[in-house]
């Protein structure tokens, strides 16, 4: 998706304010309330941002090597579930086989987790979500990470 100069620069704007709020992009963007932010999020900048578990907006990896290019220095942090992050410390790397739900599931199980199906379901779609895996469509959906390991700083939350 090629995106306009004023949509390259808001995104730039999220990159750098990360996470943020509807009511700080509001002032940076000059807009009259946030709901008219989030409309602009939905329809010009969808594939390159998500909320957090505070609902605060953040950008995904490939938002971030946009505007940086593709040798950036950024880390990316995200913060996830225990679940998710044991996701991503046994999913395959971005040049690796991609993995189905029950291949993630055993790995996860292997890791010394026992969760249903179900929930490593959701964790990788959650992450999909983020921009941290991506999805390969194959007879089943298989996933794989989307952005190299060393590239991200995952902070699992207490819960």
């Amino acid at each position: 998706m090629t995106l306009s100069e004023e949509a390259t620069e808001r995104l730039a704007d999220i990159v750098e304010n990360q996470p943020t709020k509807n009511g700080e992009l509001q002032e940076l963007w000059g807009m009259d309330s946030g709901s008219e932010v989030h409309q602009y999020l939905e329809s010009e900048l969808k594939e390159y941002y998500y909320r957090n578990e505070n609902s605060l907006i953040c950008a995904t990896p490939e938002a971030t090597a946009l505007i940086d290019g593709e040798d950036s220095e950024r880390v990316q942090t995200m913060t996830v579930s225990p679940l998710q992050g044991t996701v991503v410390e046994v999913l395959a790397g971005p040049d690796e086989e991609p993995q189905s739900v029950v291949a993630t599931l055993q790995a996860v199980r292997a890791a010394g987790e026992d969760p249903e199906v179900d929930d490593v379901r959701s964790a990788l779609r959650s992450l999909a979500d983020m921009g941290i895996v991506e999805t390969v469509q194959k007879t089943v959906p298989t996933f794989r990470l989307a952005v190299a390991r060393e590239d991200l700083d995952v902070e699992v939350r207490d819960e």
